[in-house]
Parts: structure tokens; C-alpha cells; sequence
């Protein structure tokens, strides 16, 4: 099973247990969670932190929000099977990333 981190700062055993650590593939920005995707495909779940900290200008870094909005309204692909957690400490970035994510995949399995 491919698995995806998104997070600037933890490390997976900050989240997950240790041994789970080398199951995950981890991207620092919203970029590269971008061509990640792009150059792998979808992966079958998906680890969001949503604050990403700050790029390379000193501006606050596309979020994890972003991530998943890119996701659902960009990048093209069938996200019915997606797997999901959101592991953010920020608690209403963490409930947007989750409902916008749940309702697409709901939406999807209707059609």
C-alpha cells in the first residue's frame, strides 16, 4: 500500500507508530505534494498536517487545505478509493481538510 506524509516539520513516528515509518513516502510543501502525485499517482492514503510554515520568500506556504482542494477540484483523478487522516493540530483547518475530502468521496460513490 502506497501512503503519503504531508507534513514541514514531524517526523511519521511523531503520528504513527515507528514501525510504520518506512510504509511512508514524506513531502515537506504543497509542491511536492503536488508532484508527487504527478509523477506517482495516487496514493491509497493520504497524512495531511495543513500548516506548512513558509516558502522560500518568507510568505505562509500553500496549506494542506490547499492539498486537498487541488485534490478534488485540479488534479483530475478518481478519489473514491482515497484513504484519509488528518493529523493537524490546527482543529479547524483539520475539520475543512475532512469535509471537503469526505463529502467529494461520498459525492463520488453516488454517481
Amino acid at each position: 500500500m502506497k501512503k503519503l506524509f504531508l507534513d514541514d516539520i514531524r517526523t511519521i513516528d511523531m503520528v504513527y507508530d515507528a514501525s510504520a515509518e518506512k510504509e511512508f513516502d514524506i513531502v515537506r510543501t504543497y509542491e511536492a505534494f503536488v508532484d508527487y502525485i504527478k509523477r506517482n499517482g495516487l496514493p491509497e492514503f493520504i497524512s495531511f498536517d495543513n500548516d506548512l510554515g513558509l516558502d522560500a520568500n518568507g510568505e505562509v506556504a500553500p496549506d494542506g487545505y490547499a492539498a486537498a482542494k487541488w485534490l478534488v477540484y485540479e488534479s483530475g483523478l478518481d478519489l473514491k478509493g482515497l484513504q484519509f487522516k488528518v493529523h493537524s493540530a490546527n482543529p479547524v483547518a483539520a475539520e475543512q481538510i475532512r469535509g471537503l475530502l469526505t463529502n467529494y468521496i461520498a459525492f463520488l460513490s453516488k454517481k
